[in-house]
């Protein structure tokens, strides 16, 4: 009888131990089961002074999510679906943090994208290296994103002092073109790391191209009366304006320049607010001229660009930006590098993005020819472009102006600014 026992328990051992293996063996193998997602951490202002842009971001986002999943999902993962999971940053650098932590910890996301804001991305970024957790950045463009010595960070938009570089070779292109002296420049800005970034290479640019700075001002985003603002760019007297504002302030610094009557040669927007699709409607003729340094626009001569434009815009109400297109690409992007990885493991996931050469395919709407990450994560295929905007008959809308060879076809820009 003793025998007969201890042989029962020694099965019952047995088929313990097979029956453990088993389950080891189906969850190690779940990644690739079809019924599988892939949790994807979005971080992006939903409320605050960049409610605008992010609600933007989301929406492209959703966009590419659909047609991915619509499309088979991630088939080297069996079908895996992308799963969206969205905290609001609210432009608060701590809330990016907590929210970093809530969604690696609470929601177990195998991927983390955002922050749209440089000064909530800068920190967060960081605690993605911590857990190893790979960080895609659609767009935030402070220059030190990317250079913090991390492994797992990764930023698909140009850096800010690429933006200013090209604001200046625009400007210097401008001068040649239309004859114009410009001498003085005056230098406004939001006074978070985005603003502050740009301020900072925009003075050593001028430095450089022998430009006298007359006035270099930064307000905070959230202000409701930019009157004192606008006074001391009057009586600076600038031959050129410099801008970096969210939507909010770009409208109500348009709006009192033209109030004051404020005489300039050209004002030089750098995206943000002034790519906003609610900036035109909010600041109709007032922003008449004003040209704006963006990575993409809407007659951007590209395979699909104009059909994925129509279609957001048929869902959403309005155009596709810069911004929103990088968050389109960073999906696809993503997808891509899932699909090479074939494994929701997060150091397989880093290795896929730091292989990158996106080079065609739905998502690849943008003007320049490829995304290939650098050393430091960087996509160092990223390039910009200068619009203006202007009225050609059918009502106001933006039109790319630089490099020149990228200008709309038949369009000439409107500098100096015209007296009104």
């Amino acid at each position: 009888m003793k025998k007969v026992i201890t042989r029962h328990w020694k099965f019952m051992g047995i088929l313990t131990v097979l029956l453990s293996f088993t389950m080891v063996f189906f969850t190690s193998n779940t990644a690739n089961a079809g019924s599988n997602v892939v949790r994807i951490g979005n971080i992006i202002p939903l409320s605050g002074p960049s409610a605008s842009v992010g609600e933007q971001g989301k929406n492209a986002r959703e966009m590419a999510v659909e047609e991915i999943n619509a499309a088979g999902g991630i088939k080297s993962l069996g079908g895996a679906k992308l799963e969206m999971f969205y905290a609001d940053s609210e432009s608060k650098p701590e809330k990016g943090v907590a929210e970093a932590e809530r969604l690696i910890n609470t929601n177990k996301v195998n991927v983390l994208t955002g922050c749209w804001n440089s000064a909530v991305t800068y920190p967060t970024t960081a605690v993605a290296e911590r857990y190893g957790i790979p960080f895609l950045v659609p767009v935030s463009v402070r220059d030190t994103i990317t250079e913090q010595g991390f492994k797992t960070v990764f930023r698909i938009a140009a850096k800010d002092s690429w933006w200013t570089r090209d604001q200046f070779a625009f400007l210097k292109d401008m001068e040649k073109e239309f004859k114009i002296k410009v001498k003085k420049l005056a230098f406004v800005y939001e006074n978070g790391d985005w603003g502050k970034g740009f301020a900072g290479q925009w003075k050593e640019l001028a430095n450089k191209g022998g430009y006298k700075v007359v006035l270099d001002e930064p307000y905070p985003s959230t202000s409701t009366d930019l009157s004192p603002v606008v006074q001391k760019i009057k009586r600076a007297k600038p031959d050129v304006l410099m801008l970096v504002s969210n939507a909010a302030d770009a409208i109500l610094l348009t709006n009192t320049l033209a109030e004051y009557k404020v005489k300039l040669k050209a004002i030089i927007a750098s995206g943000g607010g002034h790519a906003d699709p609610s900036f035109l409607k909010a600041a109709g003729k007032n922003a008449q001229y004003i040209f704006d340094i963006v990575e993409w626009e809407t007659d951007v001569n590209k395979p699909g660009a104009k059909e994925a434009n129509a279609k957001y815009k048929a869902k959403y109400g309005y155009n596709l930006t810069g911004e929103s297109v990088d968050a389109y690409i960073a999906v696809y992007v993503l997808a891509d590098a899932l699909e090479r990885a074939g494994s929701l493991d997060p150091a397989k996931i880093r290795e896929a993005l730091a292989a990158t050469n996106y080079r065609s395919g739905t998502g690849m709407i943008v003007g320049y020819e490829a995304v290939e990450f650098d050393a430091s994560g960087q996509n160092k295929h990223a390039s910009l472009v200068m619009t203006q905007i202007n009225d050609i008959g059918n009502g106001l809308e933006r039109i790319t102006v630089w490099p020149k060879a990228a200008r709309r076809a038949g369009y000439t820009p409107v500098c100096p600014m015209p007296k009104k």
